[in-house]
């Protein structure tokens, strides 16, 4: 099985991150949410929830895939943690994807892993990225990265997720459940 980790900070955005876990769990993964600090996190729009586990008690596991969903302020404590830092640099180093959509591809940069990448976040955090190729599509891949626009784009991000985890079988799989517009 496909282990998947999903940090949470206080304030992520509840549709990035929901979609991207349900999704991939949809899909047979095993999908690790694991926030910062303490197991109850809350999102930018009130929304609490669980994490399985905090950040500590898996840095050690080794992951397929790293995904980090937007917010704010959540995309901006994932970018002062230097344990994520860590972690998506480590995730470079063994040749394994990085994923962040909204304004968590900032994480990315701040990483150093966007460099002469093609990417995409939300507008308002665009110019921020300035060590990308920003296109303002609603998902990109590039190399072991794959970045996304916003919440509105989380179904499209996560099915990108699961075609290159997967396949694109599994995505039309998964789709013909939920039905989203790809």
């Amino acid at each position: 099985m496909k282990k998947i980790l999903v940090p949470l900070a206080e304030g992520f955005e509840e549709i990035e991150a929901i979609t991207i876990i349900d999704l991939l769990r949809r899909a047979g993964a095993e999908v690790i949410v694991a926030s910062l600090e303490k197991r109850n996190v809350q999102g930018s729009h009130g929304l609490k929830v669980i994490a399985d586990t905090v950040l500590d008690e898996v840095l050690d596991e080794n992951f397929e895939m790293v995904v980090l969903p937007g917010g704010v302020p959540g995309a901006p404590n994932l970018m002062g943690d230097t344990r994520i830092i860590k972690l998506l640099k480590d995730q470079a180093a063994a040749s394994k994807t990085s994923a962040a959509i909204c304004a968590a591809p900032a994480v990315l940069q701040k990483a150093g892993l966007t460099n002469n990448k093609t990417i995409t976040s939300h507008p308002a955090w665009a110019d921020r990225m300035t060590t990308a190729v920003h296109t303002g599509a609603r998902v990109e891949t590039a190399d072991l990265l794959i970045t996304g626009q916003a919440a509105g784009s989380a179904m499209e991000f996560s099915f990108k997720l699961i075609e290159t985890l997967f396949g694109k079988e599994k995505v039309a799989e998964i789709n013909a459940g939920v039905l989203a517009k790809l």
